[in-house]
């Protein structure tokens, strides 16, 4: 009996550590949940739900923080494992389907604080379905508190706590960035391969046809000087999976289609940044506080840069609408999403390091 106990509560302690940890890493970058279930909808053919994301990312990381609170407490016990047993239900047959047809990288479960390959988090999946059934079996042997008022002013606390923690940092930035722009980082080492570890590996191939038949070559037996044989395709598959360096795609492009990327980073002086990574969305509400930044910043002799992934048309009729006057260069989407939760966000570079960041309603 005593060691069905210690099972029980063992069980019940980690499963609700790991919630409230997969909870909180959640709310403290709400836009990066927003922005992996959007992920998540476009290869489930579900795009039409992506403006309802945001309270997706919320609903989530509040009932997950809420519900390792109960199980951690032993406040409202019940509740805690019937919320649990249903969203593992409901999270282990996903993450199969994920790791069986790899449509994310990775599926985002404890934000970028945690990565785990779409494989690992099937299989931490099932270690936590263990867990779970262990609690269900000998739930008997728990001594819960009696479920009174003093239960779900905590339960009610809890989710008070996180889904306003999550609007502050919405409105805000990040309080612990995970990401690799964070403020101190220097963007070239980012940029550089990880010690003892390669980039993916791809292997070439060449597809020929003959006589109304398709052969696929490599590179080094592909019959280049037998005219018998016309070339169709050339198609690259993965043969080794690497790792990448925490930045990768990232590059600096002027509207002329100019790179200034190492331009950028040579720069001795403070190079300062207006994220605007889609002007479709952008809270233009912040834009004379920036032109305001970007003044001040040419007075002192500064350079000022808006970057966005919007196409040119986009960024010629969104300069004239608002009679802006600073230069427009394009970037990567996924590398201004990672580089600031805003939209418009500022960030600000000095010899290729990141000195500071914010959301630019603070200019407001």
């Amino acid at each position: 009996m005593k060691a069905k106990k210690i099972i029980f509560n063992i069980s019940r302690y980690i499963v609700g550590a790991i919630f409230i940890f997969s909870g909180s890493v959640k709310a403290i970058d709400p836009l990066g949940t927003v922005y992996k279930i959007k992920d998540y909808l476009e290869p489930m053919g579900l795009t039409q739900f992506s403006d309802f994301a945001i309270i997706g990312a919320f609903a989530l990381f509040t009932i997950e923080f809420v519900t390792g609170v109960c199980l951690v407490s032993n406040l409202n016990f019940k509740l805690g494992l019937w919320i649990t047993t249903l969203l593992m239900a409901t999270m282990t047959p996903l993450t199969l389907w994920i790791a069986l047809t790899d449509p994310v990288s990775d599926c985002g479960c404890f934000g970028d604080a945690l990565i785990l390959s779409n494989w690992q988090t099937f299989y931490k999946n099932i270690a936590i379905d263990a867990l779970v059934v262990l609690m269900w079996l000998f739930q008997k042997y728990n001594r819960q508190w009696k479920v009174t008022l003093l239960a779900w002013i905590v339960t009610g606390a809890a989710a008070t706590v996180c889904v306003g923690f999550g609007i502050w940092t919405l409105f805000n930035l990040p309080v612990i960035d995970f990401r690799p722009y964070y403020v101190g980082a220097d963007i070239r080492q980012q940029m550089e391969q990880p010690e003892g570890t390669h980039p993916d590996i791809y292997e070439t191939f060449f597809i020929y046809e003959k006589n109304g038949e398709q052969k696929q070559f490599t590179l080094m037996n592909a019959p280049y000087n037998d005219t018998t044989w016309v070339f169709v395709d050339q198609v690259s598959k993965l043969k080794e999976k690497g790792v990448q360096p925490p930045i990768h795609d990232f590059f600096i492009e002027t509207l002329d289609g100019m790179d200034i990327t190492e331009e950028i980073l040579d720069d001795q002086k403070t190079t300062y940044f207006a994220v605007m990574w889609d002007l479709n969305i952008t809270d233009t509400s912040s834009l004379t506080g920036i032109d305001n930044l970007y003044r001040q910043a040419v007075s002192n002799g500064e350079r000022f840069i808006a970057l966005t992934a919007s196409d040119d048309i986009t960024i010629a009729a969104f300069a004239e609408k608002h009679n802006i006057k600073y230069e427009f260069c394009i970037v990567d989407p996924i590398q201004l999403k990672t580089m600031v939760r805003a939209n418009p966000g500022i960030v600000t570079l000095k010899k290729g390091i990141v000195t500071d960041k914010y959301n630019a309603n603070k200019l407001k």
